[in-house]
């Protein structure tokens, strides 16, 4: 079944987070797109074996006589298409997020049978746990059966997010705090907690307690003469800019103490290959 992908963030006042979240898709495209030319080389290359290799190659190309020998550059030039990619947010756009979604699904050619909605929200707050799927299930009415929605597992799931993370922890500094954005949601602080405890970090929040002050005035008392803030944000934005604010004003109350703010997560590669995953789960 031939699938579309729609990346969901929250949504920002602030453009930053847009323009990432676009790149993001962009990257996501090309990469998988360079995975598929490799895997329709490797099935040729089996095909090309095999006694009846001048028929259609698994849809990839059509030809009625094929030559025996093929050079790279053809092999590159094989017309694989690239996965079509979308964005959408949940807050702060012009329209709701499931008209969002049905209008995507209007553009698709006929050739789509599903969306694949991938929630790119770190921690399994209101928006992931209740929004989302409400929102989903609106759109999912309004298109009918004939186009399959399948929300995906958000971001915040996937065990390679803290591997990505450690990787922007200075070596240097020895003494690390987690800030996540918080949720008052039940149960919603237990994944930061994990996170934290794997990267040997304290966990502190944006949005409800602990806060950042307090988790680094009790570093500052036992005795921390450096300390690393690692936001726990997908994208640069309002609030990293408010953090910063945040960790200036702590320079000025701490001076004997060394601050290091670390950068949020970020577009990378790395990322998405993690997102890609998420969806062929």
């Amino acid at each position: 079944m031939s699938s579309a992908y729609l990346l969901v963030s929250h949504g920002s006042r602030d453009p930053r987070p847009q323009v990432a979240l676009s790149q993001l898709a962009k990257l996501i495209s090309q990469r998988q797109s360079a995975g598929r030319i490799n895997l329709s080389v490797t099935t040729l290359f089996k095909t090309l074996v095999e006694p009846d290799w001048s028929q259609t190659i698994n849809g990839l190309i059509n030809i009625k006589h094929c030559p025996s020998k093929f050079s790279a550059a053809e092999l590159a030039a094989l017309p694989v298409a690239e996965p079509l990619v979308g964005t959408a947010c949940l807050e702060l756009s012009a329209v709701p997020l499931h008209e969002q979604i049905r209008q995507f699904g209007n553009t698709l050619a006929s050739e789509y049978k599903r969306i694949q909605v991938v929630p790119l929200f770190l921690l399994p707050g209101v928006h992931v746990m209740e929004d989302i799927p409400a929102e989903v299930a609106i759109a999912q009415q309004a298109l009918g059966q004939e186009l399959q929605l399948d929300l995906r597992p958000h971001l915040g799931t996937h065990p390679g997010l803290s591997h990505l993370l450690a990787t922007q922890m200075a070596t240097s500094v020895d003494n690390w705090i987690l800030l996540a954005h918080g949720s008052r949601r039940a149960g919603s602080k237990e994944t930061v907690a994990a996170i934290a405890t794997q990267l040997s970090a304290v966990a502190a929040y944006w949005a409800v307690s602990p806060k950042l002050e307090s988790q680094v005035k009790a570093l500052v008392k036992g005795g921390c003469q450096q300390i690393g803030i690692l936001p726990y944000f997908l994208f640069a934005g309002g609030i990293t800019d408010a953090i910063a604010q945040s960790v200036e004003q702590l320079r000025k109350e701490f001076p004997s103490v060394d601050f290091h703010l670390a950068e949020p997560v970020g577009v990378s590669a790395e990322l998405a290959d993690l997102i890609w995953d998420l969806i062929e789960k």
